[in-house]
């Protein structure tokens, strides 16, 4: 009889691995895990003959994987609420970011706070997503826009894996300082910063941002061409204000995800497929703008391109401290399906990371990233905005939340 860590039973799992019933549905389900990985997972009529050393009992309960925010600004300083109340003045994010505000606004903050203050800080935003079930999240620089603070960003975000698995993205072509050369910082950024991120192990991913007010096609190339050389995967912020061939530039760059979207064409939509670049859908940014744009998810479908969704969690155009807010804000503004959006935020965000082989569906030999929830049907984590709904969660088979 194999001895293992922990059983889980009498439980609904929504295993989210695609093909076969909806959600990968097993209604009276099991679950075996060992050395934090899933060994067996099925009906619990099949279970095998185990010794666990724990077993929970989870009243009927559904479990899902732990859901996984693919795209976050979570380490920052300061705050925009003032450009939040200029906007519902009826001022334009691009007016306000060619008046010195926007991310330039967040740099100065961001540069001043010290490494502990950003950590402080993230700790205490990350919490909210611990809450309702996140295990896996990904945070970029961005806002530092000189070498040091955004090395000091990076090493925050590092700080802060723990409890939850999180992943660090190089965002150095964000936004051009103010009263710098725009060539030299591209240039510090690609052959300085990035090196030395790589070099201490700071970045698993590099990210650029391609828009009329922001970096051309050529710059992000430059940047995408270094990182492979390095070994790091990209992504890149595209098309979210106009249809600059982002989606198709990140396909021919082999990217794991092309985010925003809003403006993308049929030809970025195809080749985002073709390339098997997963497509990351942000409502929060989309309603926070008051955006009318809505990205081509029809299109998407259609191609059978895979689509994420993630908080963008921000301060300036993506105040969102809820993957569960999202989620809900695709089904209602994208029209995504509740099964959609939840592959979006478990299935397909795990691959927008590059983590696809080790967490994102219960499976086995899958990390034991799981969360309970307390719900009657999986669309109620879509259908309901807010809410305590997480019962418990693990990653990698240790307990991060469990509540009576």
């Amino acid at each position: 009889m194999q001895r293992i860590d922990l059983l889980l039973t009498d439980c609904r799992a929504a295993t989210m691995v695609a093909g076969g019933e909806p959600y990968g549905a097993i209604e009276d389900a099991a679950v075996a895990i060992d050395g934090g990985r899933i060994v067996w997972i099925g009906p619990r009529a099949d279970l095998p003959e185990f010794s666990p050393i724990n077993t929970a009992r989870l009243d009927g309960r559904w479990i899902t994987p732990g859901l996984v925010d693919c795209h976050t600004h979570l380490v920052f300083g300061g705050d925009r609420i003032g450009e939040f109340e200029a906007r519902l003045g009826g001022t334009t994010y691009e007016e306000i970011a060619k008046a010195g505000g926007g991310i330039r606004s967040s740099v100065a903050a961001t540069r001043a706070a010290d490494e502990a203050e950003l950590i402080r800080r993230g700790r205490r935003r990350l919490a909210n997503f611990v809450a309702e079930g996140v295990t896996t999240i990904e945070i970029k620089s961005g806002y530092g826009l000189d070498p040091e603070a955004e090395l000091k960003m990076l090493r925050a975000a590092r700080y802060l894996d723990g409890d939850v698995r999180v992943v660090t993205s190089f965002l150095g072509l964000h936004a051009v300082p103010k009263d710098q050369d725009r060539d030299a910082y591209v240039s510090q950024m690609i052959d300085e910063v990035l090196p030395r991120a790589a070099a201490e192990g700071l970045a698993d991913i590099v990210d650029a941002y391609l828009e009329g007010i922001a970096f051309t096609p050529d710059e992000v190339s430059r940047l995408f061409d270094k990182a492979k050389a390095l070994g790091l995967p990209v992504r890149l912020h595209a098309d979210q204000l106009t249809d600059g061939g982002g989606a198709a530039l990140a396909a021919k760059h082999g990217a794991l995800s092309a985010d925003h979207l809003e403006y993308t064409g049929q030809a970025g939509v195809e080749a985002l497929a073709k390339a098997g670049t997963v497509a990351v859908l942000l409502p929060g940014a989309f309603v926070a703008l008051a955006e009318t744009q809505k990205p081509p998810v029809e299109a998407l479908r259609a191609a059978g391109a895979d689509m994420a969704v993630a908080s963008d969690c921000n301060p300036g155009t993506s105040p969102l401290l809820s993957l569960r807010a999202a989620m809900h804000l695709a089904c209602v503004q994208f029209k995504l399906t509740p099964e959609e959006a939840i592959a979006g935020a478990t299935r397909n965000a795990a691959k927008a990371l590059g983590l696809a082989a080790e967490t994102g569906t219960l499976e086995v030999g899958k990390l034991a990233d799981i969360a309970v929830w307390d719900i009657e049907r999986p669309a109620e984590l879509c259908y309901w905005l807010g809410g305590a709904l997480l019962h418990k969660s693990w990653r990698a088979g240790r307990p991060i939340v469990t509540r009576n």
